[in-house]
C-alpha cells in the first residue's frame, strides 16, 4: 500500500508540478506565502496578476497517482527541506523543489564526483572514463553521471565494478534514456541510485537535460570531464558545477580532435588537468565553499521578495523582461544590469513571468521566452 503524503508534502508536489512553478518560483512562493498549502490557496490571485487567468494547478488526484505509482516500483519521494535531501543539491539557489529516486536515497548524500563527456566518445575515452571511475569509486567515492552513450555509460560501468554510482535522468524514471540503457539503469538502482526531478511517465526532451546537468553539478563536490566539444551539455555541466563553486577537472586531449577541444579549453580556464584518480582526490575538497558564488546575488533577491518588491511597478518591469529577453537563454544578472531595476523586483517580475508561461526560468541562473 503507497505511503499517505501529509498533507503539507502533497502541496509541495502539487506546487512542484503546476505549469509555470520551477524551482526559483516555488521558492519565492513558499518565502511569501508561508506554506505550500497556503501557496496552493493563493496561486490563483497571483497568476491574474500576472495576466494568466486559468491556472491549471496540479489536481491533488494526480500527485497521489504520481505517489503511488513510484511507491509500486519500490521508488521514494524527497522535498527541499527534507532531512534526507542531498545536502550539496540543496545549496543551489534552484535545487530541485521534489526528487524521484530508485534505490539507496543515502547514495544521494555521499561524498561524490560527476564524470561526464561526449556521447560519440572515442575507444580511448571511453576506456579513460571507465578506468577513473574505477578508480574513484575504489577510494569511496560515489560517482555521478547522466547515463547517456559514451562516457557517461562509462563511468556508471566503471563505479559498478567496484562500488556505487549515480545516474540522474532528465525524463521519468519508468523512461531509461537511451532505451537500451534499460538494463543500466536497473543495475545502478540495485547498487545505488537514479534520481530525476521529472514526473513519472515524462518522456525526455532537449529542454530537460540542462536541468539534469544542473542535478549532477549539484550532487557532486568537483565533475570531471573526458571529451567534449567546445558546445556540448558537458560543457553546461562543468559550468553549472563552476557557478556552485564546485572543483572542475578535465582530461586533456590532442588539439586534432574536437571532442576534446572542449577538455583542452577547461584547462586553459583553469581546470584541474586529470591524467588518474589521484589528480582528483588530491583536488577533492570536503565540502564546497560559499565565498564567492555567482549566485548569490539571485538568492539575496528571493529573500528579499517574500513579502513582495516594495513600491515596484512590476507591469512596466515585465514589459521591459520581455523586451530584453528572447529565445536564446540569457543570464538574469546580464538582464539586472541592462533593466536598472532592483534584483528583487527583477525577480519577483520573472516569477510573474514563468507563472503566466511567458517565460522559462532555466539552471544557472538563466532566463528565455516561451512565447
Amino acid at each position: 500500500m503507497a505511503p499517505k503524503l501529509a498533507a503539507e508534502s502533497l502541496a509541495k508536489l502539487r506546487l512542484a508540478r503546476t505549469d509555470g512553478v520551477g524551482p526559483l518560483t516555488y521558492q519565492r512562493l513558499l518565502a511569501r506565502c508561508g506554506t505550500a498549502t497556503e501557496a496552493i490557496a493563493a496561486l490563483p490571485d497571483i497568476a491574474a496578476t500576472a495576466g494568466r487567468q486559468h491556472l491549471g494547478i496540479c489536481p491533488a488526484s494526480t500527485a497521489e497517482r504520481e505517489l503511488t505509482t513510484l511507491h509500486k516500483h519500490k521508488g521514494r519521494m524527497v522535498f527541499l527541506g527534507d532531512a534526507d535531501y542531498p545536502h550539496l543539491l540543496a545549496m543551489l539557489p534552484d535545487p530541485p523543489p521534489v526528487l524521484s529516486v530508485l534505490g539507496d536515497i543515502a547514495t544521494l548524500s555521499t561524498r561524490s564526483v560527476g564524470l561526464v563527456g561526449a556521447r560519440n566518445a572515442s575507444a580511448n575515452g571511453q576506456r579513460m572514463a571507465e578506468a577513473l571511475a574505477t578508480e574513484l569509486a575504489g577510494q569511496a567515492i560515489t560517482i555521478v553521471s547522466g547515463m547517456a552513450r559514451g562516457i557517461d555509460a562509462a563511468a556508471h560501468e566503471g563505479a559498478l565494478h567496484v562500488g556505487r554510482t549515480v545516474a540522474a535522468v532528465a525524463g521519468g524514471l519508468d523512461q531509461p534514456y537511451p532505451p537500451e540503457h534499460a538494463d543500466l539503469q536497473a543495475r545502478i538502482a540495485a547498487g545505488g541510485a537514479v534520481v530525476t526531478e521529472a514526473p513519472w511517465g515524462t518522456a525526455p526532451q532537449s529542454r530537460h537535460f540542462p536541468r539534469r546537468n544542473r542535478i549532477i553539478a549539484g550532487l557532486a563536490l568537483g565533475v570531471v570531464v573526458v571529451e567534449a566539444a567546445l558546445r556540448s551539455g558537458s560543457l553546461i555541466t562543468a559550468r553549472l558545477a563552476q557557478d556552485a563553486n564546485r572543483e572542475i577537472f578535465a582530461v586533456p586531449g590532442s588539439p586534432l580532435d574536437p571532442r576534446c577541444r572542449g577538455c583542452n579549453d577547461l584547462i586553459r580556464q583553469g581546470a584541474h588537468l586529470t591524467e588518474s584518480a589521484a589528480d582528483v582526490l588530491a583536488q577533492l575538497p570536503d565540502h564546497p565553499l560559499r565565498e564567492g558564488m555567482t549566485r548569490v546575488p539571485l538568492l539575496r533577491g528571493l529573500a528579499e521578495t517574500a513579502s513582495g518588491p516594495p513600491d515596484a511597478d512590476l507591469p512596466r518591469v515585465r514589459a521591459e523582461l520581455l523586451r530584453l529577453l528572447s529565445a536564446s537563454p540569457t543570464d538574469i544578472d546580464a538582464v539586472i544590469r541592462r533593466s536598472q531595476f532592483a534584483p528583487a523586483t527583477v525577480m519577483a517580475a520573472l516569477s510573474q513571468l514563468e507563472l503566466a508561461l511567458e517565460v522559462e526560468i532555466l539552471p544557472g541562473g538563466r532566463a528565455c521566452l516561451l512565447k
